[in-house]
């Protein structure tokens, strides 16, 4: 049994080796099950939490979350498991997807180019963790922005973003990109070549929250309407609990369920972006 060695390094589940920053053993290159099987974020009043589930020995799943002035700004990726160094590709996307929209956005981008733009770079730094064609690692994509003038967001392969308003319908935002037997068609890297993202927006007429997540929730809750009912029982939802409260209940809930799969919830505040109008339905 390995733990810690002597200096208070990470030592290697397997082979009792040294471990690296990015959760893999120098010596055997094997991922190490503890690392991020719980990861919770916070940034402008987002609030994500992903956990590795019961039956998985890597948290695969991988979120992003930031602010750019009064852009609030998630992404939400998922290593397909069927490929090598999944967990890294889904790692890798998150952060230069977020990192490249936090900086087009402050240069004044609109947010459709700047989602295409951000996952064209994701699907780039994907592809070059390839080191042959049968070993290039891949995930899927789904990134969202709120701010001035309502929300966006931008998907390729089954992770998803949902609305969930305040008042009126909650709705599904995108369509999975998959096939017969719910097999992909589309996700970065492993030669799919230069992704050309989906991408949606709105401009709701009542505040409510962005949902970006991963397979691993929605399996369990798939209707747009049992999320937000969800988030309506959430702890301390009736006292003002705050996004971060409402994240670990989806997640929580999913575990609850079985927790077959790596499981993710991101939830981006957005305000009204017009005031509200009688019979508003809150539909985008």
């Amino acid at each position: 049994m390995h733990g810690r060695q002597g200096g208070g390094t990470p030592a290697c589940e397997r082979c009792g080796g040294t471990v690296a920053p990015d959760g893999y053993c120098w010596d055997c290159g094997v991922a190490q099950a503890a690392f991020r099987s719980r990861v919770e974020v916070t940034a402008g009043g987002a609030a994500g939490v992903s956990d590795r589930g019961k039956r998985r020995e890597v948290n695969a799943d991988a979120m992003a979350v930031t602010t750019a002035g009064a852009w609030t700004i998630g992404v939400v990726c998922d290593g397909v498991s069927m490929s090598p160094r999944s967990e890294r590709a889904a790692r890798l996307a998150a952060e230069v997807a977020s990192d490249a929209l936090a900086s087009a956005l402050r240069a004044g981008t609109v947010p459709e180019v700047a989602l295409e733009d951000a996952t064209l770079r994701a699907g780039r730094a994907v592809a070059a963790l390839a080191v042959a064609p049968e070993e290039a690692p891949a995930c899927t994509f789904v990134a969202g922005v709120a701010g001035p003038g309502g929300l966006w967001c931008a998907w390729i392969g089954d992770s998803r973003a949902y609305w969930l308003p305040d008042e009126g319908l909650a709705i599904a935002l995108t369509e999975d990109d998959t096939g017969e037997l719910d097999a992909l068609t589309g996700w970065l890297g492993a030669g799919s070549g230069e992704p050309v993202p989906r991408v949606r927006s709105g401009r709701p007429a009542v505040p409510g929250r962005l949902l970006l997540c991963t397979d691993g929730l929605w399996r369990y809750l798939p209707g747009a309407e049992a999320l937000r009912d969800r988030l309506a029982s959430a702890p301390g939802s009736r006292g003002g609990g705050g996004p971060l409260d409402g994240a670990r209940s989806l997640v929580g809930y999913a575990l609850d369920a079985g927790g077959h799969d790596n499981v993710t919830a991101l939830l981006l505040p957005v305000p009204a972006d017009v005031p509200p109008r009688a019979g508003a339905t809150g539909g985008v």
